[in-house]
């Protein structure tokens, strides 16, 4: 997946007409699925302790159908949007509701991303096949257009703790 970086972005739009805020993207985070230091080194090993904590907060049941879906995905062209950022993303069956876990990496971690660079943030979002309101897109846009401002993107990279990381996306708007 290429991302374009641009102003533009109408992908955050609700089925009802309502523009999705920043601030609703905390709805989806838990403290739970936060991790302030990631002990990956490697794409696959990211996607699987992040899967590991899907897992032990019992979002979902086992973290093989999830891990099979991201690996599936990066197949289709990395998740790893530039700039520091991956957002593993899809739908599975696995998922009950659209769900975020986001992990930092004090060292960063190759992604094979569009501009090579290593990836520090990674927000894994999974969601159901079906949700309500098809929130998915709307949710994966929103994260896209917080992570292309740079300020945005070095706030987080400074969180250490959830309630800083929830803090971020409550000061954008």
């Amino acid at each position: 997946m290429q991302v374009v970086w641009s102003k533009q972005n109408n992908n955050n739009r609700l089925n009802h007409g309502v523009t999705m805020q920043s601030k609703d993207l905390t709805e989806y985070f838990s403290e739970n699925l936060f991790v302030a230091n990631l002990k990956a080194k490697t794409k696959a090993k990211s996607l699987e302790e992040l899967s590991d904590l899907f897992v032990a907060n019992k979002v979902i049941r086992t973290k093989g159908i999830v891990l099979e879906m991201l690996n599936q995905r990066e197949t289709l062209g990395s998740t790893g949007i530039g700039k520091g950022v991956a957002i593993p993303h899809g739908r599975t069956t696995a998922a009950l509701d659209v769900t975020i876990a986001f992990g930092k990496s004090k060292n960063g971690i190759d992604f094979d991303s569009v501009d090579k660079e290593l990836v520090k943030l990674i927000f894994v979002v999974l969601a159901p096949p079906q949700d309500d309101n098809n929130r998915y897109l709307p949710v994966l846009g929103k994260l896209v257009e917080v992570v292309h401002d740079k300020a945005n993107r070095e706030k987080l990279l400074q969180a250490k703790t959830f309630e800083e990381l929830m803090q971020v996306f409550e000061e954008v708007g």
